[in-house]
């Protein structure tokens, strides 16, 4: 079995926040070029991974994709529930990035 590292072990930010009433958006932020590549790289931050790692269906990501200039990985889910809504337990979605640290990525 290869050797893999936890989400969090390599990007020094993994954060959440609104994208909108009906949208929450995730960020995960490097400050290594060559972390930033192996992580963009290496197959381990898809729709299905990441959808999995949350326990919804594939169908609820709305958009995943990388933005090199700032070393960026970003995922936008489609929200539970709307913002403000009755049920709804984080109106600015700021609480919502923990299950993206535990993402199991190929170690380095």
């Amino acid at each position: 079995m290869a050797a893999t590292a936890k989400l969090r072990d390599l990007a020094p930010v993994i954060r959440s926040k609104n994208a909108g009433p009906f949208r929450l958006t995730f960020d995960v932020l490097f400050d290594d070029q060559a972390m930033y590549e192996h992580v963009r790289d290496s197959g381990a931050f898809t729709e299905k991974s990441v959808a999995a790692a949350f326990g919804v269906p594939e169908s609820q990501v709305s958009s995943l994709f990388h933005f090199d200039a700032a070393m960026a990985l970003k995922v936008t889910f489609y929200r539970p529930t709307d913002q403000c809504a009755i049920g709804e337990t984080d109106a600015y979605g700021c609480q919502q990035h923990v299950p993206l640290m535990d993402l199991e990525v190929p170690a380095p």
